[in-house]
């Protein structure tokens, strides 16, 4: 016979049941929705992002179908899709043709003399932009815009306040301009873009002494630098101011970047090897190697000076002579002898920089004189300065 205890008890677990029961239900039901909504969402974002996806394929087509090319560039290589930006960049590094020893020795390299400047208060210079193929290394060519006579433009030399009126003559297919470091001068200006065929003439006043870059800045620089417009303007510090050098060598550092090796057909500027700052050749005077088989040359006790600009585009120089120290070295050209440093190793030239470089070497031989980022001396940037004139050869 069951007690009223166990009638209570057994009341409140069937309603403990019942309650159980109708909670799992109701959970169920919510569930449902829950499942259904988060299906409702999924298809609406798999649907804005395929619509994005199309639209963004399109855009890049549109992109793709309105560049046009310009003569010095493939613009096969230039980027439109992620792909095509984070693929394998071919290096052609080192190329060369069967003859390329034959053809280096019959090179005609670029002088690297200082000339004399121009006397009297004004310094007139002419410059010429235009398209030209050019060689960068042995059997090796390139489709440069360039300067009349290749890349680097000549040499220009003026005195310290001398008064330098530009004429720059654009030759070439498409607008360029040329932009002077030694300038002070507003670049809105002076600096602007000169259409094909048109020139243009501004002045100024040559107030700081050193070595330093000019170029075309007209955009993207980046490709026009990279292209060979570029070169070196010496401002020559007041009598006095500097010992008297018994040789003056001008040396415009660059990298070349080359959507092929060349050989076959001359080679354009590739972009994407350009940002990914990878060059094919790298250069003094815009020709690889060219100083080793024509050396630079110095007698015993003589004072050489070496006026450095690096071109760039992007990379840097590490400056230094092998075998010797640099006896006073004006880094970033800055010409006040209080500022120069004394008996160093290696000296950064940044790219857009210059600096200038005094050596004395007694005994007589082969002395190399490279960028010490010595993928730069693989790639060509590398001479020799033949003292004593010693016979032989070497590299380094």
């Amino acid at each position: 016979m069951s007690s009223p205890y166990s009638s209570t008890l057994v009341h409140r677990e069937r309603g403990s049941e019942t309650s159980s029961g109708a909670f799992f239900m109701i959970a169920t039901i919510l569930l449902g929705f829950a499942v259904g909504i988060g299906a409702i969402f999924s298809v609406l974002m798999w649907s804005d992002a395929h619509n994005a996806r199309d639209q963004a394929a399109h855009t890049a087509n549109v992109s793709a179908g309105t560049q046009h090319s310009m003569p010095g560039m493939d613009m096969s290589t230039m980027s439109t899709s992620a792909a095509s930006s984070t693929g394998a960049l071919t290096s052609y590094a080192g190329a060369a043709p069967e003859n390329a020893d034959a053809l280096a020795a019959a090179h005609q390299p670029y002088p690297a003399d200082l000339p004399a400047a121009p006397p009297g208060p004004v310094a007139d210079v002419n410059l010429a932009l235009t398209d030209i193929t050019i060689q960068v290394a042995p059997g090796v060519r390139y489709a440069a815009w360039a300067w009349a006579g290749g890349a680097p433009g000549p040499v220009i030399h003026v005195r310290q306040g001398q008064l330098v009126k530009i004429t720059l003559t654009n030759k070439g297919a498409i607008p360029h301009s040329v932009d002077f470091h030694a300038a002070r001068i507003a670049p809105d200006k002076a600096f602007g873009d000169v259409l094909p065929g048109k020139s243009v003439s501004y002045t100024f006043r040559a107030t700081d002494p050193g070595v330093f870059m000019y170029h075309c800045g007209t955009k993207p620089v980046l490709m026009h630098i990279a292209n060979g417009m570029y070169g070196a303007i010496v401002v020559e510090p007041k009598p006095g101011m500097l010992p008297k050098a018994d040789k003056n060598y001008v040396l415009v550092g660059s990298e070349w970047y080359l959507d092929s090796d060349g050989l076959q057909k001359p080679a354009q500027f590739s972009q994407d090897k350009a940002h990914a700052r990878m060059p094919d050749w790298m250069t003094f005077n815009g020709y690889a190697g060219q100083y080793v088989k024509h050396p630079l040359t110095a007698k015993p006790g003589e004072l050489v000076r070496f006026w450095v600009v690096d071109a760039g585009p992007s990379i840097d120089m590490d400056f230094h002579i092998v075998g010797t120290l640099l006896d006073t070295a004006y880094p970033f050209a800055d010409m006040n002898p209080a500022h120069a440093l004394n008996n160093v190793q290696t000296v950064p030239v940044p790219a857009g920089g210059g600096a200038v470089f005094d050596v004395k070497i007694d005994e007589p031989g082969l002395y190399p004189f490279v960028s010490h980022s010595f993928t730069a001396v693989d790639q060509g940037q590398v001479g020799l300065l033949n003292v004593g004139n010693v016979e032989g050869t070497m590299s380094h």
